[in-house]
């Protein structure tokens, strides 16, 4: 699984952009959507995304990481 945090993260911003009712036309458009849905990541989405990553860093059946 892909363990880096910022992946996740644009990701996330990645497909919030692309699920807007009006698409972005240039790259200021763009720019201004990514800045506007960066503000809209709530602090609950990105304990979830810590928690997963900790979930999939840990060794089955034990209490270490590998």
């Amino acid at each position: 699984p892909d363990l880096n945090p910022t992946e996740h993260v644009c990701d996330l911003l990645d497909r919030r952009v692309r699920a807007r009712a009006i698409p972005t036309r240039n790259v200021r458009e763009l720019a201004g959507a990514l800045v506007e849905e960066w503000g809209n990541i709530s602090q609950q989405e990105l304990a979830n995304l810590v928690q997963s990553l900790r979930r999939c860093i840990a060794a089955p059946d034990t209490d270490s990481y590998f």
